[in-house]
């Protein structure tokens, strides 16, 4: 490989680095409840939504505990599905984190758990709509249109086609379900809870800003104070083409009488925008660094033909 090749060769796998980082989020995959040992705790293939739902359902064995067809000898009561949107790929080893306190509780939980896996690079695909959206129909998929879970339970800050699920609003109303799920008995079926961070209130903060990490704390400690065997999925949806109703509707209140000419807001069209924005500015940046490479290599004036040395 010649000199030229090589500098293109570097710059490619430094556009790749820095584009997998931007545009894709970590997932990971646990229970204290469940005794099973994988071959491999963490998978480095960059995985979209569907392929993530699918490695849950057969390297993770949640189809064990959801489909009509199988059972399991560790049942759990209930599968829960968290999709937050503030962790980035490149947060889990950098130095500077957007929620230390989400990464450590992530980390915490992850390696003193008897079963646990992490996918570090997961995409999520705005043709396929919703993370939460796609998770659930390749669930349905893999269990081939018999889930054999018990209830199924979404909070409204979650845009999932079917309407036919139960709808929680906030962590009071979700620490409200686990509760009475359990005073209920799940009837040997594992109940299926999915938790969207965006828009959704805490318990502690109603009104004011609730970071991920308080949202996702107040989750795990309901679950472990409810005594319920859980398995949880924490998956980073970093892409929101849809925004919630409690966005609009909050973005609605704070204007009196009309629109605020205050508020922004950047619905679907203006994310897809700023992201092309970004990719087109990141690339226009590194081909002026190529071409100078070019014109810095082009000038190295070095000889084509050497003179053969005179015999002495």
């Amino acid at each position: 490989m010649n000199k030229y090749g090589l500098a293109i060769l570097l710059i490619v796998s430094q556009i790749c680095s820095v584009m997998s980082f931007e545009s894709t989020g970590p997932a990971f995959m646990w229970s204290p409840h469940i005794d099973m040992k994988l071959e491999e705790t963490v998978s480095y293939q960059t995985l979209t939504s569907k392929d993530l739902a699918k490695a849950v359902m057969s390297k993770g064995s949640w189809s064990n505990i959801m489909c009509e067809s199988k059972s399991s000898h560790q049942p759990v009561d209930v599968a829960v599905v968290f999709v937050g949107k503030e962790l980035r790929s490149s947060d889990i080893s950098g130095k500077v984190i957007s929620d230390a306190s989400l990464v450590h509780l992530l980390k915490d939980s992850f390696t003193k758990s008897n079963f646990s896996m992490a996918y570090p690079y997961v995409t999520s695909n705005v043709m396929e709509g919703t993370l939460e959206n796609s998770l659930l129909e390749e669930f349905d998929e893999s269990c081939d249109g018999k889930l054999g879970v018990g209830s199924i339970a979404i909070t409204d800050s979650c845009s999932i086609e079917d309407k036919q699920f139960s709808k929680l609003s906030g962590m009071h109303s979700v620490q409200e379900y686990i509760a009475s799920a359990m005073e209920k008995g799940m009837n040997g079926r594992t109940d299926l809870l999915v938790v969207c961070h965006r828009g959704l209130s805490s318990v502690k903060n109603l009104d004011g800003p609730h970071p991920e990490g308080d949202v996702f704390s107040e989750l795990m400690t309901s679950l472990d104070n409810s005594g319920a065997k859980y398995a949880v999925l924490y998956v980073s949806d970093t892409y929101n083409p849809i925004p919630s109703s409690y966005q609009l509707g909050r973005l609605l209140a704070e204007a009196p009488g009309n629109a605020s000419t205050d508020s922004v807001f950047c619905n679907g069209v203006c994310q897809i925008k700023k992201t092309l924005l970004e990719a087109l500015f990141v690339t226009i940046v590194l081909l002026i660094i190529l071409i100078s490479g070019f014109c810095c290599m082009m000038g190295i004036d070095s000889p084509t033909r050497f003179e053969t040395p005179q015999e002495s």
